[in-house]
């Protein structure tokens, strides 16, 4: 009597194991065996990180294993089991690997192919094609688009972490819960004792200290020691947590009259301010999106105020950005003075201050919230409901989506929901964030998600132009690795230009993100369909670089940039001035943030910039989707490239006072989880 030998891999995830009925079916091409029970209750089996292997006798040969049923029967209670993967030895000695990497929740059952990975026109038999619809239709049951607020981006339809399917759960709530995490940063960081005092000033800008957590050496302590000077106000727009708005001058609007009697003495070319702009030396950063935006209301005994600022940068001969000029509104007039490096010290900085809480607002809200996390979950719900498990893409995307549509929800259960923690400490809090989002969804396009489109969009792709944009350089290189990585997995499973278009489900894939993820809106700009592998190509490393590279770029540098309050502020309490000589110290620190919401500002920022227990980094696959050799070798050369460009970038950094690292592989986690 022939047997089959199944050897079972449990996670090591906590309460991964189970002491539950287990049972095993092998479909072949000619037969199948009977349901068999592997395993009774509390024999020790299946424990948490173990490898079992049992025997499945049968009465005829099976043919070829096609699929293999594994099923979960609740003994006593509710206990979960995480399946890694099944290996099955069959009569002749072969062996047939079946990823599985999901749970088996109360009394559940899985059916699995093996992992070789199949375009849907590959299958050929009525078996498999039936499994993957079956799987297709299931999934699209479970994850539902669902619209959180009016013209944002689709998210899933679950409202709280726990409504959420188990395969995407966190494997510990507690582990992300904000609140939580929050608090705990604020009593490590030392700064409980202030967390309550809103309303309650800082006397002066030392007095910040107080809650700094002083980290010798560090670009905090040095954003700390130099954010009033000029230089590092420049500099933060090529490479603070910001660095994506930037864009070269090539003609002023007409909404800010900046003269050339006003900048004259900050040109060091003896140039005219025309001739400057001409010469591809003046940049430009402008915070429209901002303009009318509702600030925080929801506690009356603070004021809250926002800015729509637009700020002029000059290139000077040591290539260094500088500002030269500042207008605090979109409106020019008497009242929305020009601020000028030539005015009073107190009036030129705190309309730089003003500036850096526009950008902290720009930050938060559409260059994290909306351009990675909302946007990779657009993605990850569409290739759920669109890609099944054998799918080259599912495989190749998977690792990438991990946790993500966990941290969304959690977000919007606890962070930036009404009343959430948000509300606490942001000016943009109690629904300005809301109106951001909505106002900055008409200008996300697609190309605008492609990294080296966005650069060039923006005029500052030379870099002899800008040779310190270091987010620009390190982006790039990592962009390209990504993308042959992407592209040698393609090109493993589509021949053709042809293949492409006659996949189905990759085409049901863009389309979904599209006409229900975007909700088709005008604007968007987002593809409905990829005709050719390198439209595919582009399409899959768009998806893989947000969601790892450009979201460890802009999220895991908060606490370097935001820690030291002057130069991040949350919030502001006083009203932007409209005239000059009013500024000195006094109106600035009442314009700071309190002492309270200084508190809760730093636990956020802290809590953010902290990598996750057991991360896993870009070109880290340790859940083998792949089986095939052809992936598992790009998947080598994909790590190998990655490695040369973190040595590169560390020998770069060696002896810089401002080192660049975020976007350094070995710090750019696989996905959106934070």
């Amino acid at each position: 009597m022939p047997s089959y030998t199944v050897t079972i891999a449990t996670g090591n995830q906590w309460f991964a194991g189970t002491d539950d009925y287990i049972y095993i079916t092998l479909v072949g091409t000619e037969g199948c065996s009977e349901r068999t029970l592997l395993d009774k209750p509390l024999y020790n089996d299946f424990e948490r990180g173990a490898v079992d292997s049992y025997e499945v006798r049968v009465g005829e040969n099976l043919g070829d294993i096609v699929l293999v049923k594994i099923e979960k029967k609740k003994y006593w209670v509710q206990d979960d089991w995480y399946c890694r993967y099944i290996t099955v030895k069959t009569p002749s000695g072969d062996y047939l690997e079946f990823p599985c990497f999901c749970w088996l929740v109360n009394d559940k059952e899985v059916v699995l192919r093996d992992g070789r990975a199949h375009l849907p026109q590959d299958d050929k038999t009525s078996l498999v094609k039936q499994h993957r619809q079956k799987e297709l239709d299931g999934r699209r049951k479970t994850y539902r688009w669902r619209e959180w607020q009016p013209g944002f981006p689709m998210s899933i339809d679950a409202n709280r972490h726990k409504d959420l399917p188990r395969d995407i759960q966190f494997d510990s709530e507690k582990g992300v819960d904000f609140i939580l995490n929050y608090s705990k940063a604020i009593e490590n960081l030392f700064v409980n004792q202030f967390m309550h005092m809103f309303q309650s000033s800082w006397s002066d800008f030392s007095d910040f200290e107080k809650i700094f957590v002083r980290i010798k050496n560090t670009i905090s302590e040095y954003v700390m020691q130099h954010w009033k000077e000029d230089f590092m106000f420049g500099y933060q727009f090529l490479n603070g947590c910001n660095p994506v708005l930037i864009r070269k001058c090539k003609k002023l609007p007409d909404k800010f009259p900046v003269t050339h009697e006003m900048v004259a003495v900050s040109l060091e070319r003896e140039l005219t301010l025309e001739e400057e702009i001409e010469a591809g030396n003046i940049y430009i950063v402008d915070y429209e999106v901002l303009d009318g935006i509702t600030p925080n209301s929801t506690d009356p005994c603070t004021l809250q105020y926002l800015a729509a600022p637009i700020c002029l940068l000059y290139k000077n001969a040591q290539n260094k950005i500088m500002p030269i000029a500042i207008q605090l509104g979109q409106v020019p007039g008497e009242d929305n003075p020009i601020f000028l490096p030539t005015d009073g010290q107190y009036d030129w900085l705190l309309a730089k201050i003003w500036v850096r809480s526009s950008d902290f607002h720009h930050h938060q809200t559409i260059t994290h919230l909306l351009r990675t996390h909302l946007m990779t979950e657009v993605f990850g719900i569409a290739m759920f409901r669109q890609l099944p498990a054998v799918h080259p893409a599912f495989k190749l995307l998977i690792p990438h989506i991990r946790f993500t549509i966990a941290i969304n929800t959690k977000a919007r259960e606890q962070l930036i929901c009404e009343c959430g923690i948000f509300d606490k400490a942001n000016a943009t809090g109690g629904g300005g964030h809301v109106q951001m989002v909505q106002r900055a969804v008409k200008t996300l396009t697609f190309r605008s998600l492609c990294f080296p489109d966005l650069i060039k969009s923006r005029g500052v792709d030379s870099k002899e132009e800008l040779p310190t944009y270091f987010y620009r350089d390190d982006g790039y290189k990592v962009w390209e690795a990504t993308k042959r990585f992407v592209s040698d997995v393609v090109n493993i499973y589509y021949t053709s230009d042809e293949s492409v278009q006659g996949d189905e489900e990759i085409q049901a894939f863009v389309k979904d993100v599209c006409s229900f993820g975007m909700q088709d809106l005008d604007y968007c700009e987002f593809p409905k369909s990829v005709k050719t592998r390198e439209e595919l190509i582009e399409y899959l490393t768009v998806i893989i670089f947000t969601a790892s590279a450009q979201h460890a770029a802009v999220n895991f540098g908060q606490y370097d940039w935001c820690s030291w309050i002057p130069n991040a502020p949350s919030t502001m309490r006083k009203p932007p001035p409209n005239k000059k000589g009013l500024a000195n110290v006094n109106l600035i620190v009442e314009s700071l943030p309190d002492r309270g919401r200084s508190s809760w500002h730093l636990g956020a920022v802290w809590a953010l910039s902290q990598y996750q227990e057991n991360e896993l980094y870009l070109g880290m696959y340790p859940d083998e989707h792949f089986t095939e050799k052809p992936v598992k070798d790009a998947m080598a050369k994909f790590r190998k490239e990655l490695a040369e460009i973190t040595s590169s970038i560390k020998k770069r950094n060696e002896g810089k006072k401002l080192p660049y690292y975020n976007m350094s592989p070995d710090k750019i986690p696989n996905s959106v989880a934070v």
